[in-house]
Formats: C-alpha cells, structure tokens, sequence
C-alpha cells in the first residue's frame, strides 16, 4: 500500500504532467471558462452602469421629492388639481411644468417651470452666476442653464439664446447654472412664465410631493389616489425604478441568459477535454488504484483539475469582462446598442458582488462539466483498465439515449410554461435541457449516422478503417462531439433567429411603408399646425396627404408608457397590418387599434373597452390588433379626426404624402417644404428606401452584441475542436503503430484520419445544426414573444447552414490531418513497446 506522501506526490503529478503534455487542450477551456464569464459579467457592469446613470438623471429631476403625481399623457392635468393635493394632511406639495425643448433650434433640453418660491431658490439649486433680477425671472425673460445644456450650446452666464416649446419659440438670457442639474440638458424658468410663453395654461405635468414626518408612503398614495384624475398618475421611489428597469429589462436579460448559455457551451468543452483526459490516463488511473488510491481520491484529483481550470478561467474572465464593459460603454453606450438610453455613456462602476458570482459560476461550469469523467475515473476496474483496453462502451451494446429523451421533453414542457415577472425563464430552461439533451444523444446519433456506411459496398481501406473506429468507439465520438455540438448549436439558433427577426422586420417595413414620401417636423416646431396641413394638401402633384401625431400615455405607473398613434386611416396610405380579424365598433363609440406588444402587455384584446388617460378621460373600444415591430412597449391607433375632437390638439408630428402619376418627387418635396414656412427649416424629408435602410441599420446596431457572441461561440467551439481532435489523434499513437505492423500505409493512415475527421464533423455539424434550429424555435416561438412581446416567422438561412456543416467537416479534418502526420512520424515499432 502506498504511503499518503507518495499518492501525493502521484496527485500533483498528474496535475501538472498532463497540462505540460496537452496545454493546448487546457487553454481552450480555461478560454471557453474566461469568455462565459467575461461576457456575462460585462454585460452586467453595463447594464448596472446604465441604470444607475439613469436612476441619477431621475433623481435629479425630481430632487428630494417622496412621491409624484405626474401627467399620464403629453398634456398635463388641470391645474385645479394642485390645490386638492395640497389640501391632503402632511404633504408639502411643489407644481411643475415639464417641457421638451430646443435651445437655438439644435440641442435638445428638459425645460421646467417651477414655482420659485416653494422651491427653495432659482430652479432647483442654487444660482452661482449674474442674475438680472427676479422680474426679469418671473416674466420669463431669463432662465437657469445646467453646467452641459450651456456647454452644449456654447453659451456661458449673461448670454441670450432661443427657447423652443410646444410650437413656440422665445428670446431669453441666461442669469445663471442650475448646480443641482449639471449633468443634465437642463432648463429651468418661473412656472407661470412657462405656462403662458408655452402654451400651457391651465395645465401641469408634475407635482412634486415631500412627507411630513410620521406619514407613511403607502397611506399617502392611497390618499392621493381618492382624489386623482385618469389621466394623472402617483409614483413612489419603487415605481420609478422599476419603470426604470422595464425600458430594457426583457433586452438585457436577453444577453445574460445568452452570456450564460455561452459559459454553458464553455462547460460542454471542459467536458471534452476532461474526458480525453480521463481517457488518456485511465491506465495510469488503475495504476494509482492498484497502489492504494481510493475512488473518492481519483474523483477528487479530476475535479481538482476542473477546479483549477475553471478558477483560472473565472479570473480571466472577470478581469476580460471589466476590459470589455469599458470599450462597450464607449462604443456601443449604456443599451449595448439596443436604443434604451440615450445621452453620455455612464461611468463604470466596479460590482464586487457580481464578479464573485460570475466567477462562482464559471467555477461551477467547470466542476459540473468535470463531473461525468470524474466519475468515470472513479469508477475504473484496475485490472481491466490497466492495459488501456480503448474505448470504454462495448461496440456490441446499444447506446441507451433515454437520459437524452427525458431532456428533451422536459425542454418541450418548459417551453410551454408561462413568463415568470415577464421574463421567458423557462424558455431559457428549455433551451439549457435542449443543449444538454443534444449532447447526451451523441452516443446513439454517431452510431445511427455512421451505421449505414458500414454497408457501403466500398473496400477502399482508409474508408472502411475510419467507418469502423467511429462505430466501434462511440463514447470518444460523443466526447468529440460535444464541444463540437454545443457551440454549433448556439451559434445556429442565433443566427437563425436573427434572421427571422430581420426578415420578418423587412416585410413588416414593406407592408407599413406605402407613402412616396415622408415629412417628420423636428422638436422645436411643435408639428404642423391646420394651415401648413391644408397648404401642403394644395402642392401640385400630392395626391394622397396623411397625418400622424404621436404622444405617449401612461397606463401603468410601474411600466413604460404606451405611444398613442394619431394618424389618417383612410385613402391609399391609411392601411394598417392588423393581424386576425377586426371587429365592427357600434356607432358613436371611439373605435381605437392596439399593437401586438400592447395586447400582451396588458392583455387588451378586440372587444375590450379602454380609459385613455386624455383630458376628460373618453372610453374608446378596441377593434383590432396590428403587427409592430417598433414599438416594444406598446402602441395605440386612433384615427387623427377623433383625436383632434377629444383633445382638441391639431397640430402633427409627421406628413406622409402619394405622390400623382408623373409627379417628379424633388419638385413636390420643394412645394411641401415651401408651404411649411419659412425655408421649410425644421423638417426632416425621408424616401421609403432611406427610413428601411435606417431601420435595418437600427436593427443590426442593437443586435450587433448579439453577433459578437456568435461570433465568439464560433471562436471557441473551433478552438474546442481543434483541441479535442488533436487530443484523440494523440492519444491513439499505438494504434496506428499497430496498424502499421499489419501492413497499412503511412497514406492510408493520412487518409484514414482526413476521412475520420469530416465525418466527425459532418455527424457534429449536422447534429448541431437540427439541435440549434430546435432551440431556435424556443427563441422565437417562447422567448420573444414573452420577453419582448411580439412575434415572427421562421426564416433558415439554408446558405449559412450549409457553410457552417461544411466548415465543420473541413475543420476537424484538417486538424486531424496536421495532428495525426506529426504522431504518424514516430517509429512504429516504438509506437507499440508498451504493448510488449
């Protein structure tokens, strides 16, 4: 029996023999470890950064308010309102006004009016710089710039500038910064200047509330509910932030369940290679036991190795994930190109917290990818194994896949079970049960796949020789085969999801655009009122005019508001892309259309009756629902005459124009920019061709995070390849040198591995390629439609599918080939001096 000491020494030989013999194989799962990490663990830093940017920006406007009532729509509330609430014992109550703005036409601002004397000074913070006087404050001549809106604007204290609003536009001077705002596009003015030079009287849009002590946050609401209007909402700090959360909760979990399934594809290679490790030393493995090593030891030393593998892969993948938040921050902002957020990129903040569990995750990938050979080493009968008898499943007994069987219909269950929070968890479960199922199928699949060329009445040698090892030794085919199968398999359902999205997208585009031309009023202008709309309807060669106005509606106080849509609904160009059928409104009731993401969202359905929160809160029935794929957030059609009736708002946002057989489209865009105004300024002129160019360019820009991982799942999955064919070609140098003595060629043995290899990667690249078309339907049929609320068709694009089957086979037959010449070089009769 072996002493202690020595079966230690035995345990760090192991450790540090095998890595020194094979780190190639060692590399590409520490890289696959790093990479999982690091992806998951910078998409948090960004995503934390981002919110938290935003949560700053919020909290600056609101200052050290408790609760708010704000306007459920663009119009604010009646004003009347105000004195109710501050009636309510123990609220201190502060009215605002709250505009978009343009300074000189060109930078976007927050304007607010403020009631100076309740709140505490000039805006919000106090004034450091030359004011002219509180008349001139009061009368709405001059107004408090932040720190960035007077960077922004190139203007400094005392300077005068334009102030754009609601459609009017006014000459101030600047008496001051607002320190409270400074890193915010900010403008604040008195509160009865704002109503009056804006177009605003009578009208609010937020009040701003402080508690008295011993008033509770919830009793308050509740007081303040009894006296709200519809279209007014209460929020708290925990309403805020979880609307907050929600602009891109679905997008960002998106990427870390991606992230996470990306370390899963990481812990499939630790898998491969701690099986050809196990593999290869499974002589040794017996050795050891026959010396004295107890099983629980052998399974401790693989785990050890896998524990060590994956703490060095965690490490590096944090420290890669911080490196990657950064540069993602700078180039691809706070959304990683989703289009969330907008603005400065934020500043990284380090998360501890985070990196421990990522790193605990990529630990854990490791060991549980360790797992299955780590028993299997343990489980090694010594006498048998000690003479390395090849692979470990009897080529006589049929593979059993009912493990795999159960995967995949617990995936098939998960996928029909309903969002969690509105996140599609058991879509991700049922993909992780797919990916897991299809690699425990590898086994049975390589032998299905394999078996009829066994019956190919074909003698050449290197055929029947690499036909045959692929049958009779399945388990290292299946090892082979994992990494191979796992990251395929990935990459495929993104792209094939991609491409349904992008190709569903582009005919939602075609079926939408139908105008010749597009006219879009920029912020400043307010729109175009009823007699710019009526003296563009009279440009010659303009056959068909609509309108569109859009305004948010807030339904909901924790989530994001919904963007009500007035537009011309008749004529040519009035065409919607309703999905399923449309019921027929009873006379006099105000017929409206929800979006797809809409009737998800808040479960609206054809029939229903809806509050608007518009000023006297009409009821409107639902007559439809309509594809959009715009809007994740929701959207509301009304035609635009029953919107000017209930709002008396005629002003519009955007003009979509037919143009009259023959018409030349520069001269009618020259007529319509005329009939605007002066220079036709301020307005935006867009072709069909230019809006889906931008569309598409959007598109690809907020998935472009989602090309990256791809693009690195490819990376690893041909780095576990190559490391684990050439770990197979190694570990069979006897093999061949048996081969050798019975009288095959050095050129059959070539051509024996270059067939081997593409068969490989045939049986992987087909294997992986149904596997991720599966779990591409998950993402489009269970993901999508739960996380983002919307639905498409399944587009496969067979061209990519073919290239990635075939760049398998050419893949693990070259590295076949440039592993199994170098072993072929070795002496043959030296290849088998152990067998002696």
């Amino acid at each position: 029996m072996a002493r202690p000491a020595s079966l230690s020494v035995a345990h760090r030989w192991l450790l540090w023999s095998e890595w020194r013999a094979y780190p190639g194989r060692a590399l590409a799962a520490v890289l696959a470890i790093a990479l999982g990490v690091a992806l998951g663990f910078a998409v948090h830093l960004v995503n934390a950064s981002a919110l938290g940017e935003f949560d700053k920006a919020m909290h600056s406007v609101s200052g050290s308010a408790d609760l708010e009532i704000r306007s459920a729509n663009a119009f604010g509330f009646d004003e009347m309102l105000y004195p109710r609430v501050a009636r309510l014992p123990g609220l201190d109550v502060s009215p605002v006004v709250a505009l978009s703005a343009l300074v000189d036409d060109k930078i976007q601002v927050s304007l607010e009016g403020v009631d100076v004397l309740r709140a505490g000074g000039m805006g919000q913070g106090a004034s450091d710089g030359g004011a002219e006087g509180l008349a001139d404050f009061l009368s709405g001549r001059s107004v408090y710039l932040s720190a960035a809106a007077l960077s922004a604007a190139g203007r400094k204290v005392g300077d005068s500038m334009t102030l754009g609003a609601n459609g009017h536009a006014i000459q101030v001077r600047i008496a001051g910064t607002l320190p409270s705002r400074a890193n915010t596009n900010a403008v604040t003015m008195d509160i009865a200047a704002a109503q009056w030079r804006f177009g605003m009287l009578g009208r609010l849009q937020r009040l701003e509330i402080r508690l008295a002590p011993g008033i509770g946050t919830a009793g308050a609401m509740r007081m303040i509910r009894a006296v709200l209007p519809p279209d007014a909402i209460v929020t708290d700090t925990a309403s805020e932030a979880a609307r907050n959360d929600g602009l891109s909760a679905a997008y960002r979990v998106n990427l870390d369940m991606l992230a996470l399934i990306a370390l899963l594809t990481g812990g499939f290679l630790v898998y491969s290679a701690q099986s050809l490790s196990v593999a290869r030393r499974r002589a040794q493995f017996a050795l050891l036991r026959v010396l004295g090593m107890q099983r629980k030891k052998v399974l401790g030393q693989v785990l050890t190795e896998a524990s060590v593998l994956g703490v060095v892969g965690a490490g590096a993948g944090v420290a890669l994930g911080l490196g990657l938040a950064s540069l993602a921050l700078n180039l691809l902002g706070g959304d990683l190109g989703g289009g969330y957020f907008h603005g400065n990129a934020p500043q990284l903040v380090f998360a501890p917290w985070a990196a421990a569990i990522f790193g605990l995750l990529g630990v854990g990938a490791a060991v549980l990818g360790s797992m299955v050979p780590a028993l299997a080493a343990s489980r090694i009968l010594p006498a048998l194994a000690i003479k390395n008898a090849g692979d470990a499943v009897d080529p006589r007994v049929r593979a059993r896949p009912w493990r795999a069987v159960v995967c995949l219909v617990g995936a098939l269950l998960a996928s029909l079970l309903p969002a969690v929070g509105g996140i599609a968890l058991f879509g991700y479960v049922a993909m992780a049960l797919l990916l897991a199922g299809g690699v425990m199928l590898m086994p049975w699949l390589a032998r299905a796949l394999v078996s009829p060329l066994r019956h190919v009445p074909l003698r050449h040698v290197p055929f029947r020789l690499a036909t045959a090892r692929l049958w009779g030794a399945p388990s290292q085919a299946s090892v082979a085969l994992a990494g191979i199968v796992a990251s395929t398999a990935l990459t495929v359902a993104m792209a094939v999801m991609v491409t349904s999205f992008r190709g569903s997208v582009e005919r939602w585009l075609g079926d939408v655009l139908q105008a010749d031309v597009y006219l879009i009023a920029e912020g400043g202008r307010g729109g175009f009122d009823a007699a710019t709309l009526e003296r563009m309807r009279k440009v010659p060669g303009v056959a068909w005019l609509g309108v569109l106005k859009e305004t948010p509606l807030q339904f909901d106080a924790r989530r994001p508001a919904v963007t009500l849509l007035a537009r011309t609904l008749t004529g040519p160009g009035g065409h919607l892309a309703l999905m399923g059928s449309r019921i027929t409104v009873p006379a006099g009731a105000t017929a409206v259309w929800v979006s797809e993401p809409a009737s998800r969202i808040y479960h609206w359905k054809p029939g229903d009756t809806l509050t608007l929160p518009l000023p006297g809160s009409p009821k409107a029935r639902v007559a439809g629902v309509w594809r959009d794929y715009a809007r994740q957030h929701g959207a509301i059609v009304m035609d635009e005459g029953t919107y000017a009736r209930l709002t008396g708002d005629r002003s519009r946002t955007s003009v979509s124009v037919l143009l009259a057989p023959g018409a030349n489209s520069d001269t009618v865009v020259a007529g319509l920019r005329s009939a605007v105004g002066p220079g036709g300024g301020g307005v935006t002129v867009s072709r069909p061709q230019d809006i889906r160019r931008q569309a598409l360019e959007a598109f690809d820009r907020s998935f472009l995070i989602t090309y990256l991982l791809e693009g690195i799942a490819v990376c690893v999955g041909l780095a576990g390849v190559a490391a684990t064919i050439g770990a197979q070609v190694l570990s069979r140098i006897r093999e061949f040198g048996m081969l050798r003595h019975v009288g095959a060629l050095r050129g059959d043995l070539v051509r024996m591995l270059l067939i081997e290899g593409a068969l490989l990667g045939l049986v992987g690249g087909i294997a992986g390629v149904a596997l991720g078309v599966a779990m591409s339907q998950v993402l489009i049929h269970v993901v999508n439609p739960q996380s983002f609320h919307w639905t498409m068709d399944t587009l496969l694009p067979w061209p990519l599918l073919g290239w990635v089957i075939a760049g398998l086979a050419v893949a693990t037959s070259g590295t076949a080939l440039v592993v199994g010449r170098s072993v072929l070089s070795a002496d043959a009769v030296r290849a088998v001096r152990e067998d002696w």
